[in-house]
């Protein structure tokens, strides 16, 4: 399709555009992206719709729009424009254009052709060095400003007019040889070139070998202008003219061979009548690779004038050769500029891509590390915790004919645990149906391990609450039980040549998950073991994070007992559990662990009715009308899971 060409009042406010499709209808406008003018207050935000209808483009003013659009010397509201006209809205001239690109493929009758290393432009230094770098400062921000490749190029192009005072033509162009699986356009016929492009959704621009019978048919909308060999992703010129541009496709081949910026100057008196670069009075081009991963067989292409044309035995002046040189070192600094940033950019996009997949701990610690070794299997202290969804059997039941409303609550509520977890430094270790497993300790050691396990399931454990005060809250009928562990296991890349994930094994994961499912038999939210419960006693204030002993049990199918806590958050004036409940709770407890259940349940009494917790052992204590058992060990033996 034919560009559209955006003016504003300073030379770096501009752009250039295909117009859109046929069937594609475009805004115009200060904050109309991509068809904005950023620099012009006088456009509004909106200001115009745009549509190309297949040899005119039509202009319609919308009603939002503030300030008038003159075309033609008048003010319109609606209008179509031919190629070759423009229209103007506040500081900014609109211009069709319909300028082509065609490579040539021909060894060019340079002049003179000199190649220049990174390393030799880096050495000569400039002649007006404050101009050059002014514009080079600006490189960084319009890389980051850029939303995509077309973007970015656009913006590149525009800098390297201005910073290239001579510059006549200005393209960032890609060898096709680079792209994997491209074929060249000649090998294919017009149907499978239709073909390509609409499954690429590309804008084509005219390819180099076709004639200008063909050249006057309408061309499709693309993303590049495809010739045979090369791509041209961007390219702008100074000054509206209707020829058609010939780069030299030997000047860009033997750049991105060698891999080094390569001049070329032409002598006009001989190669007047030959279809190369030169045939637009251009004297002068050259080519600098952009040498980066990041951007395969990527180049800029530079081509301008002298002030004089070279007679036939004519050569460089000094001045001339100075200013080209520093044009070179200019262009050379903005590719090294434009690849570097372009890499950092493909390895953040990288790095996003796996978020889903790794924790940002383990994001970090693979940061600049060779990942076999950071993921594999070590053994380390860990704390782990286990989170279950409570309600969801019963919500199952309830909801048959509603299953996927259902499965966004479930995703939901472990997006809850999952957010908090990471939040807090943890590594999601697996799901096990609507439950989450979590663990710290791994990649990366860290003193406070214990205490970001547990603000992570006290916060786990207050979202739902306060989303169960809220009746219509899509999470208002779901609880969670939460257990934590903390102890020696192996952690990192865990499984089988078919399948592999990261995630945490040993004793210490089971006890978590005991834990979790004791929760529902101990009437608490969040139980603990005693490694944790007793770090968290001596290094974590009380006004942070609260224990209270709970009981001394055996779990089903253990033989060992264990003391397990409550984890509590700090007390509040509505809180229901004050600190000197929390300390006649765990009298209690030592007298029944003791045996003398009586003063255990005088001591019970000292604790508000609404802590459920202690029922546990109140109806221990009551069904045995408070007397312990002759052979009691002092530990109650838990009858199931």
């Amino acid at each position: 399709m034919p560009d559209l060409i955006a003016q504003g009042p300073r030379p770096e406010d501009r752009w250039r555009r295909p117009l859109p499709s046929q069937e594609d209808q475009v805004l115009l406008g200060r904050t109309s992206d991509p068809w904005s003018v950023p620099w012009d207050d006088r456009v509004s935000r909106n200001h115009a719709s745009l549509q190309w209808k297949g040899n005119r483009l039509e202009v319609v003013k919308l009603p939002q729009a503030r300030n008038a659009i003159f075309f033609r010397g008048q003010q319109r509201e609606e209008f179509v424009a031919a190629v070759g006209e423009h229209f103007v809205i506040g500081q900014t001239t609109f211009t069709i254009t319909d300028q082509q690109v065609q490579f040539s493929q021909a060894r060019s009758p340079a002049f003179a052709e000199q190649t220049f290393s990174a390393h030799q432009l880096r050495q000569t230094k400039y002649k007006d060095g404050g101009r050059r770098i002014e514009a080079l400062g600006k490189l960084p921000d319009i890389i980051a400003g850029a939303s995509n490749d077309a973007e970015l190029c656009m913006r590149v192009v525009n800098l390297l007019l201005q910073g290239v005072s001579h510059a006549t033509f200005v393209a960032i162009l890609r060898m096709r040889e680079s792209i994997d699986g491209v074929v060249p356009a000649s090998e294919k016929d017009a149907s499978e070139l239709a073909s390509d492009d609409a499954l690429q959704g590309v804008d084509s621009k005219l390819p180099s070998d076709v004639d200008d019978e063909t050249a006057r048919e309408p061309r499709r909308e693309a993303a590049f202008r495809v010739s045979d060999d090369v791509e041209v992703l961007h390219w702008d010129c100074r000054g509206l003219t209707g020829r058609t541009f010939s780069p030299s496709g030997q000047l860009v081949k033997s750049a991105t061979q060698t891999q080094e910026s390569v001049l070329h100057v032409w002598n006009r008196s001989v190669a007047a009548h030959e279809s190369f670069t030169q045939s637009e009075n251009i004297d002068w081009a050259f080519c600098t690779p952009v040498v980066s991963d990041a951007c395969p067989g990527w180049a800029i292409y530079v081509a301008g004038n002298f002030a004089a044309s070279l007679g036939l035995n004519g050569g460089l002046a000094s001045g001339e050769s100075e200013a080209l040189q520093d044009d070179l070192k200019f262009t050379e600094l903005t590719a090294t500029t434009l690849g570097a940033l372009r890499q950092v950019r493909a390895l953040q996009r990288r790095q996003d891509s796996l978020r889903n997949f790794f924790a940002p701990v383990v994001l970090e610690a693979l940061a600049g590390r060779d990942p076999d070794r950071v993921l594999a299997p070590r053994e380390t202290d860990v704390s782990v915790l286990f989170c279950d969804l409570r309600g969801f059997s019963k919500q199952t039941e309830e909801a048959t004919d509603r299953l996927l409303e259902l499965l966004q609550r479930v995703s939901d509520a472990l997006g809850v645990m999952t957010h908090h977890i990471l939040a807090n430094n943890g590594v999601v270790g697996d799901f096990h149906g609507d439950a989450a497993m979590g663990f710290w300790g791994w990649p990366i050691d860290s003193h406070d391990v214990k205490e970001r396990v547990c603000r992570a399931a006290l916060a786990i454990q207050q979202e739902f609450v306060l989303a169960a005060a809220q009746p219509e809250h899509p999470l208002a009928n779901f609880r969670a039980g939460l257990g934590i562990a903390s102890g020696p296991a192996v952690a990192g890349r865990i499984g089988t040549t078919d399948q592999v994930k990261v995630t945490v094994f040993g004793p210490v994961v089971n006890l978590a998950s005991r834990l979790e499912g004791m929760t529902k038999q101990l009437q608490a939210a969040i139980l603990v073991d005693e490694p944790t419960a007793e770090w968290v006693r001596t290094h974590v204030s009380s006004h942070v994070l609260r224990i209270r002993r709970v009981a001394k049990v055996v779990p089903f199918g253990m033989k060992t007992p264990l003391v397990v806590s409550e984890l509590l958050p700090p007390a509040g004036p509505e809180s229901v559990l004050q600190d000197e409940h929390i300390a006649a709770y765990e009298s209690a407890l030592e007298h029944f662990i003791a045996g003398d259940w009586n003063e255990a349940f005088r001591w019970l009494h000292r604790v508000p009715a609404e802590d459920q917790v202690k029922d546990f052992l109140t109806v221990t204590i009551a069904q045995h009308r408070r007397l312990a058992p002759p052979d009691w060990p002092g530990y109650i033996q838990l009858p199931g899971k």
